[in-house]
């Protein structure tokens, strides 16, 4: 799920502030940006991030300054400023572009400018990166829990329209060998073998296809695990998961039912339940 959250502290003269956002992905990804000397707290923020969420790739930045606005001295490696000036100029003339360089452009480029905060030590910084982390994460999970609320009504809304289908299903399941049965005998029927229809192996034919368009069983599996979707949208716990799961089971059983069942209306129901099944499916994979 996506969301922004951002917090700062500061103890004994070191302010760290952080920002944290996250975007949709069916795993957990973390990428957040330390200063160089500090790179040894990467575990702590790897940890705080994954106590609080479970999906989302997670980006963001960790800032270490002190009180004043300035924690440690800027290096500018000149002879690399000279050597991409040269090679951009180059190019440039190259491909007859304007030369527009400036002194701006060149302190953005990777590696020109650095800011050495030797003076600042891990285990002093730590304390108050917590904080900072726990506000930020703070932010982000409000952010997230409001996605999850419009997510969870949307969910909500598309199982009621699954649950008509399967009760439309279970209506037109016991026809299904009457329906046959009817057929058969009209074929016969019209073919002039009307004395056919009692007899014993015709009967036995109609028994064989009225076991094999049983749906009865996939029915009940259908509506328990409709059931336990709706129970799951009301916990509070991390549940995207166990929905995957469930939304693999529902595609299970309706597929069956669809190679069961021989009649055209249960065929458009199946085909109408895979449709919405699938939105649900991929909205399933934005929820933690």
């Amino acid at each position: 799920m996506t969301g922004f959250g951002e917090g700062a502290a500061s103890v004994s003269g070191i302010r760290v502030s952080v920002e944290l956002s996250s975007v949709n992905r069916k795993q957990l990804d973390i990428n957040v940006s330390l200063p160089r000397n500090l790179i040894t707290l990467d575990a702590l923020v790897q940890k705080l991030i994954r106590d609080e969420f479970s999906r989302g790739r997670v980006s963001g930045i960790v800032r270490v300054d002190a009180a004043d606005g300035f924690a440690g001295t800027v290096t500018i490696d000149e002879k690399l400023a000279k050597k991409y000036i040269e090679g951009l100029r180059k190019t440039a003339e190259r491909l007859k572009l304007k030369d527009d360089l400036s002194a701006e452009t060149i302190a953005r480029l990777p590696g020109i400018v650095t800011v050495d905060q030797a003076n600042l030590d891990a285990d002093h910084v730590s304390a108050v990166l917590n904080k900072a982390m726990n506000a930020a994460l703070k932010g982000l999970s409000r952010m997230r829990c409001a996605e999850g609320k419009a997510l969870g009504a949307d969910l909500r809304d598309r199982l009621g329209l699954l649950e008509q289908m399967v009760t439309a299903i279970s209506r037109l399941a016991p026809t299904v060998a009457t329906s046959y049965r009817e057929r058969l005998i009209q074929r016969m029927e019209e073919s002039g073998l009307d004395a056919l229809a009692e007899d014993d192996r015709i009967l036995r034919e109609i028994a064989l296809f009225a076991d094999r368009c049983d749906i009865s069983e996939e029915l009940v599996r259908l509506k328990s695990h409709l059931q336990q979707f709706r129970e799951l949208l009301r916990s509070a716990d991390p549940v995207g998961r166990t929905l995957d799961f469930l939304c693999q089971e529902l595609f299970r059983e309706i597929n069956t039912i669809g190679s069961k069942a021989n009649e055209v209306e249960i065929t458009r129901q199946v085909v109408e339940f895979k449709t919405e099944l699938e939105r649900i499916r991929e909205q399933v994979q934005n929820i933690e």
